[in-house]
């Protein structure tokens, strides 16, 4: 099994802190971003790993080089420029054959991904998802009414749980025959085109162990946190 990581993305929200480095390198103790899910992913059983990428690629190229350093086997596959979360995913094509992984390559995980692996393939699903609850509040007061206008409720900044996508897949390969090929295109399409098609999209909840890093201030945050605790 392989496990692709989408690692092209420009970064605009970590700007200046990505002007000449790619997200995925910016420091978490000593080490990348990347590094640390490589970690996880071979933690977790899969050594054989494709990088996805595009933006200043060469800085990560020089670093991984092949990930026999890292014990794990790394190809490339690269795109002149940003094509959307499955379009990026397109480029790895060539390169599988199989059941796959693909993970954000902007993230942290730390959840158990073999136990991920092994329902999709018991439920026989064409994509599993991995999700998580997040909670956020209203903050104004919501009202509920009839038809008629008359108020039945009024529940004062109400917070709202709903399951969010974390970032993390298992793959059949065929999914990547619903994605076209050079064109920018969200996984979003991807996933509702293969519904479409009646597949089986299946998923796990996960109650622990992801962090998005989707801007400075979580990106600053964590690498305080991990300087504080000397993690490596």
């Amino acid at each position: 099994m392989k496990a692709v990581i989408l690692a092209g993305g420009l970064g605009t929200r970590l700007r200046p802190l990505t002007n000449k480095k790619p997200k995925p390198m910016l420091p978490l103790g000593k080490k990348p971003l990347l590094e640390h899910l490589i970690k996880w992913i071979k933690k977790n059983g899969v050594k054989d790993i494709v990088l996805c990428v595009s933006y200043l690629h060469q800085t990560i190229e020089k670093y991984f080089e092949d990930g026999s350093k890292f014990g794990v086997n790394i190809e490339y596959a690269i795109s002149g420029r940003p094509l959307g979360d499955a379009g990026q995913l397109k480029t790895a094509q060539k390169f599988i054959d199989d059941t796959f992984v693909c993970v954000y390559g902007d993230s942290l995980f730390d959840f158990n991904l073999r136990k991920m692996i092994t329902q999709h393939k018991k439920k026989k699903s064409f994509v599993t998802m991995s999700l998580c609850e997040h909670k956020t509040s209203i903050k104004y007061g919501v009202i509920d009414t009839k038809n008629n206008g008359k108020v039945l409720s009024w529940n004062e900044k109400p917070e709202i749980k709903s399951k969010i996508n974390m970032g993390c897949y298992v793959m059949e390969p065929n999914i990547l025959n619903l994605i076209p090929k050079g064109k920018k295109y969200g996984m979003n399409y991807a996933i509702k085109k293969a519904m479409s098609k009646r597949k089986t999209i299946g998923s796990i909840v996960v109650k622990s162990g992801f962090t998005d890093i989707g801007d400075r201030e979580t990106y600053e945050k964590l690498r305080l946190e991990y300087r504080k605790r000397g993690r490596i």
